[in-house]
């Protein structure tokens, strides 16, 4: 009888401290997803993405020039920080348990991680670049097999 009341009380225990445990592993989890968009930028980058878009819309419709205001207001509530920072958050936390985002974390706080921080965007741009000269110097070689298959 004894066990059953332990277990019972156990349950009982579990039941009350769990959601609360829960709690705070979540909360402790998202701190360490604030902690890395801190240490990246995030919200600054978004920002800049947000001005790029913006130059872009207006680059390519001149007419909306007269309803900029409006355009960025949309722009942020939608794509800006304030729009998007609790799903990259959520998204965060599904992709890296706690102990991941700490890690990276910890590099990103080295002067190393930094650099990466830094230089990252630059070298995806390189990458890019380099990838399309790659396939503008060697589309010839894709025109000929397709017309070897094709006989024109």
């Amino acid at each position: 009888m004894k066990t059953s009341r332990r277990i019972a009380t156990l349950v009982a225990t579990a039941a009350i401290f769990l959601p609360v445990l829960s709690c705070a592993d979540r909360a402790s989890h998202q701190q360490a997803v604030e902690k890395l968009f801190e240490l990246t930028h995030m919200q600054q980058k978004i920002e800049v993405s947000v001005n790029n878009v913006l130059a872009l819309q207006l680059q390519q419709s001149p007419e909306l020039r007269e309803h900029e205001d409006l355009l960025k207001q949309f722009l942020e509530k939608n794509i800006g920080w304030s729009g998007m920072q609790d799903r990259l958050v959520t998204m965060y936390m599904e992709a890296f348990t706690e102990q991941e985002l700490h890690d990276i974390n910890t590099f990103y706080s080295t002067s190393a991680g930094q650099k990466m921080i830094k230089n990252l965007p630059n070298l995806i741009q390189q990458r890019d670049r380099l990838a399309m000269q790659r396939m503008q110097d060697n589309i010839g070689e894709l025109q000929q097999a397709i017309a070897g298959r094709t006989g024109k």
